[in-house]
Parts: C-alpha cells; structure tokens; sequence
C-alpha cells in the first residue's frame, strides 16, 4: 500500500482495513506522488523490501480541480503529475515486477482509475500542453471555475483522468506488440467510479445552509453511488477472474446512450471507448512527453 503524503485519514483508512481483514498483511509504504525522487524512493523501497513480484499494481490516488499550480520539485501541474504523470512512472519503475508476477502467476493486472470526466474535455481530446514543465504557477488556465465543471481548475482535471484512459490503452496495445511471452498476460485495465460519494468533492461542497442542507444532500440521495458500490470496477479490474476481464478494457457504470453522459451510478461493466481514448496520435504524443517528464525510456 502507497501512501501519498500520509495524513490522519489514510491512517485511519489503514488501521480500518487491518481491522476488517486481520489476517492480511499491510505494509504501508510513503510516497509522494507530487515529487519523482519520491516515487522512484518508494518503488525501491517495494523492492528493498524482498518483493520480487508484484500481481496488480492499482494507480488509484487521485486530487480533483485544485489550484493552477505546479509542483515545487519537477515544475509539472500538481493535479496532472500527481493524477497521471507520478502514475507513468511508477508503473515504469514496477514493470519487472510486474512481469515476475505475470511468469509465475499465469497473469497480472495494472489497473488505472479514470473518471467519467474523461468524456469532458473542451475539445475532445488530450492537449500536449498540459503534459509539459511549466516555469511558472497559473499557466495552464488559471483557477477561475467559470460553473460547475467549468474552467481551468476541471480541465486539468478531465486532461488527467483522459490520460489515464489513454495510457490503459498504451500498455495494452505495447503488451500485444511485446516479444517478451510474459507480457502476453498481463492485463492493462482501467475503470472508473461513476459518481460517488467520496472527500475528493469536500473542497467544493458549499458552506450554505441551503446547499449544504438540502440541495447537496438531494443530488447525493439521487444521483450519486456510495464510494462502496463506485470501487467496483477497479476491484472488478484488481482481482475479478480471468475469464470476466479482457485486456485494454474500462469497466464502470454503463452509459446509456450514444451521446448521454449520465453513467453516475450501476453496477461495472465494460464501457466502449471514445474515439479520443483510441486516437493513435493521442497515445503518441502522451507517451511521448511522458518518457519526457521523468527522464526515462518506458519499454515493455
């Protein structure tokens, strides 16, 4: 278990897991995902450890529409290098791991969690921008938020959880390619929540009393899952069976029409992919910049 930036409640949330499976063993690891030293320190760790394989690894972690900042140690946007970027390379640093596990297991899972924000995007697709260093805070649309799901602070975020789509479809399609017989089986899955009720929405909840009383309360009632019932796709992705997971697939809540967005709540099922999601420039261009903004080559 990573842990980024340890606080009261991922403590908590640990003590809570060690309470509900005694028998499990949790070994809590730090790392900030805001700071590459950090993640390649906490890869290492894993390994120091006496880990030599590694059977799902779930990019899960995430923050939603903070300010237009960039990260003191890599200069990267805060939501894009902790949502994707730190994600990337972790994922490049376990790989080998990854790859024992997939030799003696049969098979072994990496697993991203996107958004349905995903589809959200202004223009529809990833835009190269927000992948660079940036030299300075409030270059990347500022931090106005123009109305619900609107303005620079919920682009950054859709550009984010669209990656992490994206690169699922990068390592899938790099499995298939690969001549390392090992790789054949390892599944590259993402998924995403719906809407649910989790403390990512905390910062944007209102503090009046009609909004915090009665409206908000309303929209939760019916149109949000519980964060319970909105893990199930990536639980479905982690450590469903083989036979009922395919390889470069997103599983969550189900659309319900061809140009309807309104897949907030439902049980995980595989959700067909976007044409920004399988764009071959897309996967290109992300993997691209990337491999750039760690300073290291991801081959698999």
């Amino acid at each position: 278990m990573l842990l980024n930036r340890p606080s009261p409640r991922s403590v908590a949330s640990l003590e809570k897991l060690r309470d509900t499976v005694p028998e499990g063993k949790f070994v809590p690891i730090d790392c900030d995902l805001q700071d590459f030293d950090s993640v390649r320190t906490a890869a290492e760790e894993i390994k120091a450890k006496g880990y030599t394989s590694i059977y799902c690894l779930s990019n899960n972690a995430g923050i939603m529409a903070v300010p237009d900042e960039i990260t003191k140690a890599n200069g990267f946007d805060k939501q894009i290098q902790t949502n994707y970027l730190s994600h990337f390379l972790l994922t490049r640093e376990l790989f080998p791991l990854i790859v024992a596990a997939s030799k003696q297991y049969g098979d072994a899972r990496i697993v991203q969690h996107s958004s349905e924000a995903r589809h959200s995007t202004p223009n529809q697709c990833l835009e190269e921008k927000y992948f660079l260093k940036q030299e300075s805070d409030g270059m990347l649309g500022g931090n106005k938020i123009k109305w619900f799901l609107k303005g620079g602070p919920w682009y950054r975020y859709f550009q984010s959880k669209l990656a992490s789509s994206v690169f699922t479809q990068c390592i899938h399609d790099k499995l298939l390619a690969s001549k390392n017989e090992d790789c054949k089986n390892i599944l590259s899955l993402s998924a995403h929540p719906g809407a649910c009720d989790t403390n990512l929405f905390d910062q944007h909840k209102s503090g009046s009393y009609l909004m915090s009383r009665i409206i908000e309360p309303l929209v939760l009632h019916f149109f949000f899952q519980s964060a319970a019932d909105g893990s199930m796709g990536l639980l479905k992705g982690m450590i469903d069976s083989r036979d009922n997971v395919v390889g470069g697939t997103l599983y969550g809540p189900e659309i319900l029409g061809p140009k309807i967005n309104n897949n907030m709540r439902g049980p995980a099922v595989p959700n067909p992919l976007s044409p920004c999601e399988s764009d071959p420039k897309g996967k290109i261009m992300l993997w691209r910049t990337s491999e750039q903004a760690i300073g290291a080559t991801f081959d698999i």
